[in-house]
């Protein structure tokens, strides 16, 4: 049986400023350096649209980082799927949505599974980048081997971190408040929140593509905005304000250049919606023109399958079977995944328009050229630059 959405309506005065950010995913030093970018404060509310952690570094560090920040800030922290995993893990249960258990069967070849074997291939997928992982190596516990393992690490979080792991079981699926809803995924409508499936407003794949429109601004996160960009890619959140819906995931920590995104809202009763962001990419300084390529494609997720046509240097030369274009990626972009086959981490051909003295974000040097980021946008420069060596 599934779980109903848990709802969160608190008072917000007029006039305080809103932030609202998605998908940390235990990205500590992006989420200090976009708050600190931002002048947080405590005349500011702070809307964490799920998805704080797992699969970063940072995990364990960004849980505490925000628990001790709810004390003098006013922070609302939202449950995403990835958070809800730990939740489940915590709780032994597993996970209450049959689309995910088909696929977790899939994955284990088996019928009917239990709850750990459920989500044994997450955590052993995840590893370090995990905070139950972290947690338990903390207190020295041996990395789990195997499923069976799961069950002595529970209990060791249960025990000796009752206030972080309250923390995770206790994080709600939707903020309402003012002229605005807050979920990480999505919703199908604006009334009887508590009626949704909780799992299903968590993990909404391609919510900007069900076609909704809502009266009510929902900010929303989990699909990074550059999923939704089948030719020049960009980070940016996408800011629909016909149709009033806010996706804000810059894919940190998925993507070598995403950033941290936050919506700002002046009012929480007012229509207004700005936004502001944050990367340590290092900067370099463009001293030739380029001109924009025309018809460009961004291979990504969901759709990344390719075959490797030669090689050169760094880069590799790739075919799309499914679009039949071709293209270079870097050479650690290609990789053999668990289903026997190729593919490449989200890539484009896009050479982006360049002016001399432009300031360009580097995100990979390459021998064929710079895969760099401007004003968001994302793509090839293949001038001189000068201001900082290789990306690390």
């Amino acid at each position: 049986m599934s779980r109903p959405a848990t709802v969160i309506r608190p008072e917000i005065q007029p006039g305080r400023r809103v932030i609202a950010i998605s998908d940390v995913h235990g990205n500590l030093p992006y989420l200090k350096g976009l708050l600190k970018k931002l002048r947080f404060s405590p005349r500011d509310v702070l809307v964490l649209v799920g998805d704080l952690l797992e699969k970063g570094t940072y995990s364990l560090a960004t849980l505490r980082y925000v628990m001790e920040l709810q004390k003098t800030h006013t922070v609302y922290p939202l449950c995403g799927n990835c958070d809800y995993i730990d939740r489940m893990f915590l709780e032994g249960r597993a996970i209450e949505n049959a689309a995910f258990s088909q696929r977790q069967n899939s994955l284990l070849g088996a019928a009917d599974i239990g709850a750990d074997a459920e989500l044994w291939p997450v955590l052993s997928y995840w590893r370090e980048r995990s905070v139950l992982i972290q947690m338990g190596l903390e207190l020295g516990h041996p990395m789990p081997r195997r499923r069976e393992d799961l069950p002595a690490l529970r209990a060791a979080l249960l025990d000796y971190f009752p206030k972080e792991t309250a923390f995770l079981r206790s994080l709600p699926h939707i903020l309402e408040a003012g002229n605005f809803i807050f979920v990480h995924g999505g919703i199908p409508r604006e009334d009887r929140l508590e009626e949704l499936d909780a799992y299903s407003c968590m993990k909404n794949d391609n919510f900007l593509g069900q076609g909704r429109s809502f009266r009510k601004w929902v900010v929303v996160g989990h699909w990074p905005v550059s999923l939704y960009c089948p030719d020049i890619p960009s980070c940016n959140p996408i800011l629909d304000r016909e149709r009033h819906i806010a996706s804000i995931d810059g894919g940190c920590v998925l993507k070598v250049d995403g950033q941290l995104n936050a919506l700002l809202i002046p009012d929480i009763g007012g229509d207004r919606v700005e936004f502001d962001c944050y990367d340590d990419l290092p900067q370099v300084t463009a001293l030739d023109r380029q001109e924009p390529s025309e018809n460009p494609m961004n291979i990504r997720w969901g759709d990344s399958v390719v075959e490797v046509l030669a090689e050169g240097g760094d880069c590799v030369f790739v075919r799309h079977p499914s679009s039949g274009r071709t293209l270079w990626a870097p050479r650690d972009y290609v990789s053999r995944w668990r289903d026997g086959k190729t593919h490449v981490e989200d890539i484009t051909d896009y050479r982006l328009p360049v002016a001399p003295g432009d300031t360009l974000s580097l995100a990979r040097r390459t021998q064929r050229g710079c895969l760099v980021k401007k004003a968001g946008v994302c793509g090839w420069y293949f001038g001189r630059t000068e201001g900082c060596g290789p990306h690390t």
